[in-house]
């Protein structure tokens, strides 16, 4: 049996990173990654989708150009071209990420990984071989993979996830999206923008079920304006195919059964824990009733020294909250730190286009919470700068605490919102009052000189 001071599972945005820090500190680490360093950001999330994002929005400015009095003809989509460059820009990162990582004196394992026992596990490589490994210190970092739901058919039509369909290489006729959150809405306004008719299908009552319904209503108006179909409280019962356009989905609606037939089915209905895949009966290590990794606030798990860190502990699901996790146990591990997660902001960004930054309180949450606030809130057509670029969709809505001032939560639906999404964030951060926003100098014309005139309409 090999041993070591410390086992990762899983070289994604916190396992990669801490790795390295304790290899560098003299600890022997092994670090065992299924498939590709990086995990799902570099390889099938953030990296790759936001790559194909930037396509897509060359394209729609491009078929918007006699909008600003630029004739362009023949516009066209190279689904090869856009698949090898969203390639080429995985491949560097990966590469580096890897390369990092050897070079840090952490023994890097391809291979999958389960446990054996309390510490124990085994290893069967990419070449086939079984290696037993033990720690002092396990961090598990396994993240998740695609929810398929059970749906009568599914598995007999050939249907893609938000892994595979970014490996197409020719834009789908009709793309039919099951599922209304964030990877459903980023692929179908994707698609769409390639040329794609595009139906998305969401059972619950709105898109996007953690947001303000105002919020969402406006992300599904702006989805309609591009040509996309939505069907609310709509639960897909079957799906089969169809020699003559590929599937053929049929759903139960508020209206009655529809059948939907379309060239492609994107299934996008939320992820789920790879806990199931590491047989952690034989760790005694707890989990919730979806198989998420229950941690403390500290990252810890019910078993002393075992840690989970990113998807697989459950709660936000983001590339900076992963490595964040990374710089707790970092600090609380090799520095004699007491970090925890309790308070952290959390920021996140839905790069449709326009942009939604989201940082801190929804005001359905405010209300859930029975926290008072007020809201300030106006459409994007109101800052100049959205009107020379001709992007003006959206709207920015912020919570503030009428009592001591203070900006508790924001929503910025426009044009590069995650950026000043970000600016509100250090707001929070700093504890500035919503006023300074509201009375500050900023550059003109910008879109951050909005942050006047939305502190100006506070309700």
């Amino acid at each position: 049996m090999d041993v070591f001071d410390t086992i990762i599972i899983g070289a994604g945005q916190a396992g990669n990173p801490l790795s390295q820090a304790l290899a560098k500190s003299g600890e022997q680490v092994a670090l065992i990654e299924g498939q590709f360093v990086g995990g799902t950001c570099i390889n099938v999330g953030c990296t790759p989708t936001k790559t194909m994002v930037a396509s897509a929005e060359v394209v729609y400015l491009a078929n918007r150009a006699l909008d600003f009095g630029v004739v362009v003809e023949d516009v066209a989509v190279d689904m090869k071209k856009v698949k090898a460059r969203k390639a080429e820009i995985v491949k560097s990162f990966r590469e580096g990420s890897r390369n990092r990582i050897i070079n840090s004196g952490v023994e890097l394992i391809f291979g999958t990984a389960s446990f054996t026992g309390h510490k124990t596990l085994k290893v069967v490589t990419m070449e086939g071989e079984t290696r037993e490994l033990t720690a002092e210190k396990v961090i598990i970092n396994a993240g998740g993979r695609a929810r398929i739901p059970d749906i009568e058919g599914l598995a007999k039509v050939p249907y893609l996830t938000s892994s595979s369909i970014m490996e197409l290489e020719s834009v789908p006729e009709h793309l039919i999206v099951v599922g209304g959150g964030y990877i459903a809405i980023e692929f179908g306004q994707m698609f769409r923008r390639f040329g794609s008719e595009v139906t998305i299908i969401q059972h619950s009552e709105q898109l996007l079920t953690r947001e303000d319904e105002d919020v969402a209503e406006e992300i599904q108006s702006i989805l309609e304006e591009d040509g996309i179909k939505v069907f609310l409280n709509t639960d897909p019962t079957t799906v089969e195919k169809n020699e003559q356009a590929g599937v053929t989905l049929k759903a139960n609606t508020p209206d009655g059964v529809i059948a939907l037939s379309g060239s492609h089915l994107l299934v996008a209905a939320g992820r789920v824990p790879n806990s199931d895949r590491l047989n952690l009966g034989k760790t005694f290590v707890e989990t919730d009733s979806r198989g998420y990794i229950k941690v403390n606030e500290r990252l810890e798990t019910n078993i002393p020294w075992i840690f989970a860190t990113g998807d697989i502990k459950g709660g936000p699901a983001f590339t900076h909250i992963a490595y964040d996790d990374y710089r707790i146990l970092k600090a609380n591990l090799l520095e004699d730190g007491d970090l925890n997660i309790e308070g952290r902001l959390v920021p996140y960004v839905l790069f449709i286009d326009p942009q939604l930054g989201r940082i801190g309180l929804s005001e359905k949450e405010a209300q859930h919470r029975n926290i008072n606030y007020k809201v300030a809130k106006i459409p994007m057509n109101y800052i100049a700068r959205t009107l020379e670029l001709d992007r003006s969709r959206g709207l920015i809505k912020a919570l503030v605490d009428p009592d001591s001032e203070q900006i508790l939560g924001a929503a910025v639906l426009g044009y590069d919102g995650g950026e000043i999404m970000a600016m509100l964030e250090i707001a929070m951060m700093g504890k500035v009052s919503y006023k300074k926003l509201r009375d500050g100098i900023f550059a003109h014309p910008t879109l951050a000189e909005g942050l006047n005139t939305l502190f100006a309409n506070l309700s």
